[in-house]
């Protein structure tokens, strides 16, 4: 499985900005495409970005088109997530994991927490 630790989490108020970085390991990084995923108190895991191995083309689950950019360095074997003009509803665990996965993903790491609150 790969392996990623994320990182970045804070609380921070609607209408602010943060960054999650995630490291992974344990396997050929540019052969993947990774993406982000957060799981809401009481929720399933849901995707929200992914970037592509090899053209660094992007997905972004609806709610956060236009606010939330994804990003990859390979030299730092890291994926990132800007979150500009943050939301509650953005609020959870945020999660790097290889896209595709589901719910039912039995790989995830630790996660960053993120808290929308004013």
């Amino acid at each position: 499985q790969l392996q990623f630790v994320e990182s970045g989490g804070s609380s921070v108020e609607p209408g602010g900005s943060l960054t999650l970085s995630c490291i992974g390991s344990g396997f050929t990084f540019d052969y993947y495409t990774i993406g982000w995923f957060r799981q809401a108190p009481g929720k399933a895991h849901e995707g929200v970005s992914c970037i592509s191995h090899n053209d660094d083309s992007t997905w972004y689950e609806d709610s956060v088109k236009g606010r939330f950019t994804i990003s990859r360095d390979s030299a730092k074997r890291s994926v990132y997530l800007q979150m500009n003009n943050v939301k509650p509803e953005d609020s959870g665990i945020y999660y790097c994991a290889q896209c595709g996965v589901d719910d039912n993903y039995d790989g995830w790491g630790q996660g960053t927490r993120v808290t929308v609150s004013a």
